[in-house]
């Protein structure tokens, strides 16, 4: 929980990883890229107080995550948002079995999502119905930019996605987190277009697709979708450390997203590790659009709350004490599945 001027906050973390990206792990120079990458954005994003170095950056650890993200973050909930990558690493990107131990030892604070290819085909299917019962799996994390094999990409829209999306809703999941955001080298900036967003949030009105990075650098694309598909979601990872080094772009960004979605549909999200949560929160909470940019409204400290914490909460079922509820909780209506052609 975060306290500032008698006001709490309850913190849902909606989007962190623990990642393995060092050398012995890299199955070739695209895995460097990777991480290369993800640390120009650290670097580029955080305070110079809040920078690590390179070879912390490569991995973290549970003990880390812990601390990082609860003890000094603030955060009473995170959710594990993994990719694979494995034609990048060797043990994957995402550390599965690290991750879910940690879950398994802190289910109070700790939510974990796994991920499927729909290129794996039909044993991939098999695995995705295993992998929900072992983990007892709520989400999963999509990557459509991963390369798999000579494939650089698949499209939400596609007949092998739809079959395993038809599987995930028959095993209870209802969370789709889709990365639609800033390309990562080597991967296609295209590979991340949100138009397929638009096809599956039609064809699955059950399921929520959180576009994690609300669509940037696509966000007048996603915005016109999401005003249109009551079950699509913005996640603000890698977006809202922009209240740093552009905080008019940020205002432009939440703004956009006030009014074209609503209040109860955007997820605070650190993408730890790229950034931790402690110094987004603090922001985040004191951060206003400023004055003259009055085609948007002022930022809150309801809307706050529920962004930080109390829209992912409800989505997740994850326990809110009542003394940190808005007036107005985020409340969402349980469509029915709808067949797909």
């Amino acid at each position: 929980m975060y306290t500032k001027d008698g006001e709490n906050y309850f913190i849902v973390d909606a989007h962190i990883a623990l990642w393995d990206a060092r050398v012995e792990n890299q199955r070739n120079v695209h895995g460097k890229q990777f991480i290369d990458c993800f640390y120009d954005y650290h670097r580029n994003l955080s305070p110079a107080s809040e920078l690590w170095p390179y070879e912390e950056y490569l991995y973290q650890g549970g003990e880390r995550l812990m601390r990082d993200v609860f003890e000094l973050g603030y955060a009473d909930h995170a959710i594990f948002q993994p990719a694979r990558l494995g034609e990048f690493y060797k043990r994957g990107f995402g550390q599965t079995e690290e991750a879910l131990a940690l879950t398994r030892a802190n289910p109070d604070k700790l939510t974990y999502n796994h991920y499927f290819d729909p290129r794996d085909g039909e044993r991939g299917l098999d695995r995705l119905r295993q992998d929900a019962e072992e983990m007892g799996l709520k989400g999963v994390k999509l990557y459509t930019a991963d390369w798999h094999g000579d494939s650089r990409g698949y499209k939400l829209s596609d007949p092998w996605t739809y079959r395993y999306l038809e599987v995930a809703r028959e095993v209870g999941i209802k969370n789709i987190h889709v990365h639609k955001g800033p390309t990562i080298r080597p991967l296609d900036r295209d590979a991340f277009d949100v138009a397929d967003v638009d096809h599956v949030a039609t064809d699955f009105t059950d399921l929520n697709f959180v576009v994690e990075h609300c669509g940037l650098p696509r966000l007048e694309d996603f915005c016109w979708i999401a005003t249109q598909e009551p079950n699509v979601y913005a996640g603000l990872a890698v977006a809202i450390p922009f209240m740093h080094t552009r905080p008019r772009y940020f205002a432009q960004i939440i703004g956009e997203l006030l009014y074209w979605l609503d209040e109860n549909r955007i997820f605070f999200s650190s993408d730890y590790a790229l950034w931790t949560p402690k110094w987004l929160v603090e922001t985040f909470v004191d951060f206003q659009i400023p004055e003259d940019m009055s085609e948007y409204a002022p930022l809150t400290t309801d809307q706050k709350k529920k962004i930080l914490g109390l829209n992912a909460a409800a989505v997740y079922d994850i326990p809110v004490p009542e003394e940190l509820q808005v007036a107005n909780p985020p409340q969402f209506a349980e469509p029915q599945a709808v067949a797909v052609a």
